[in-house]
C-alpha cells in the first residue's frame, strides 16, 4: 500500500481521443472530456486546425485531509489539436456536452 506524497502522478499535461466525421453539412468532431467542465473549455480555429485546451479539475477530493492511495485520472490542463483537409476558418461552431463528450459541430461558412 502506497503512502501519501505531496506530487501527484497525475500533474501531467492530457491529450484526450476525438473522432472526425465528415458531414454533407460539414464537420462533426467527438472529444473524450469526462469530468470536465464547459467553463474549463476552449475553442479555437485556425486556418485548417482546429484546438480544444482547457483542465480537468478534481473538485470531488479537494477537501483538506485527503490522501491518495491510488490515482490514475489525469486531472489537469489537455490539448487535442485536429488538422482538417480543407480551410474550417469562417465555419458556424456549435458544441454540448453528452455523457463526457464533447460535441463540436463546424456547420459549412462562406470560406469553405
Amino acid at each position: 500500500i502506497g503512502t501519501s506524497k505531496n506530487v501527484r502522478p497525475s500533474d501531467r499535461r492530457w491529450y484526450p481521443a476525438a473522432d472526425v466525421f465528415q458531414t454533407p453539412e460539414g464537420w462533426m468532431v467527438k472529444v473524450e472530456l469526462a469530468g470536465v467542465s464547459v467553463e474549463d473549455v476552449q475553442i479555437d480555429i485556425q486556418g485548417n486546425v482546429l484546438t480544444i485546451a482547457g483542465t480537468r479539475r478534481d473538485r470531488s477530493c479537494a477537501a483538506v485531509g485527503f490522501s491518495y492511495h491510488q490515482m490514475e485520472i489525469t486531472y489537469s490542463s489537455f490539448e487535442k489539436t485536429l488538422t482538417f483537409p480543407a480551410p474550417i476558418e469562417g465555419a458556424r461552431v456549435e458544441h454540448n456536452f453528452e455523457d463526457g463528450l464533447l460535441i463540436i459541430r463546424l456547420w459549412k461558412g462562406e470560406k469553405q
